[in-house]
């Protein structure tokens, strides 16, 4: 029986092959090793960007993360266990090797506060009620008298909306908010001049101008009492 030697090309192709498949096995345990492995099991967690919530908070949250390898920690798993912090709209995370992970959290942002009985609640441009100041006289956010609840749902999002289009500082001179349609939404100023905004179109632009504005020294002889921005493009002092 005659045996003939293997071409060198099938040979060397075999060893190749043979070669890809040891490497591969060697990078399918190493990541395994890596997503499994209790040496980079979460240790430590890092917070930032609370303001509504405390640290101690969110971390108390993510307790359970303890000891689970970084790599199997996601986003959506980060959200969940922070679900019930519902001044917290979303979160990032970044793996610290060996043992440390980051939590970026952004905030919802209050625009108003809603008066419910006798009791104030701050809430966000969603109507989502993210505190309850024990002295809403110290919080410099306009009030929306009833809220959602009571003044109608469609009313409630309109000025909600115009509300979160403001820019923080004009929004801190605020010291109420009305709307008797969506077409005709109502500011007050702490100093007691009226903003007539509209409806919620065009809310950027409006916003704009309205800032613009109120930088105008104020002239003594001819004090401002109205800002109408209802038409931003043509907007009128009085």
């Amino acid at each position: 029986m005659l045996v003939f030697p293997e071409p060198p090309g099938r040979r060397r192709k075999r060893n190749i092959l043979v070669t890809l498949g040891i490497v591969l096995a060697l990078v399918c345990a190493l990541l395994a090793a890596a997503i499994f492995s209790p040496v980079l099991a979460v240790g430590t967690v890092s917070v930032s960007g609370t303001q509504l919530v405390t640290t101690e908070q969110v971390q108390a949250a993510l307790e359970p993360l303890k000891g689970k390898p970084l790599p199997q920690i996601s986003d959506e798993e980060v959200s969940r266990l922070l679900a019930p912090l519902v001044q917290i709209k979303s979160v990032s995370t970044q793996a610290r090797p060996p043992s440390g992970l980051v939590v970026q959290v952004l905030e919802r942002v209050p625009v108003a506060l809603v008066k419910q009985g006798e009791q104030y609640q701050s809430v966000d441009v969603d109507g989502v009620v993210l505190a309850s100041p024990a002295d809403p006289a110290g919080v410099a956010l306009p009030v929306i008298d009833g809220g959602a609840g009571a003044i109608g749902k469609d009313l409630f999002q309109a000025t909600a909306a115009v509300l979160g289009a403001l820019p923080l500082d004009v929004l801190s001179r605020l010291s109420n908010a009305s709307a008797q349609s969506v077409d005709a939404v109502e500011l007050k100023l702490v100093d007691g001049q009226t903003i007539i905004w509209g409806n919620a179109g065009e809310k950027e632009l409006k916003a704009k101008v309205l800032e613009a504005l109120l930088k105008v020294p104020a002239d003594p002889k001819n004090p401002v009492r109205v800002y109408d921005v209802s038409a931003p493009r043509h907007p009128v002092t009085r």
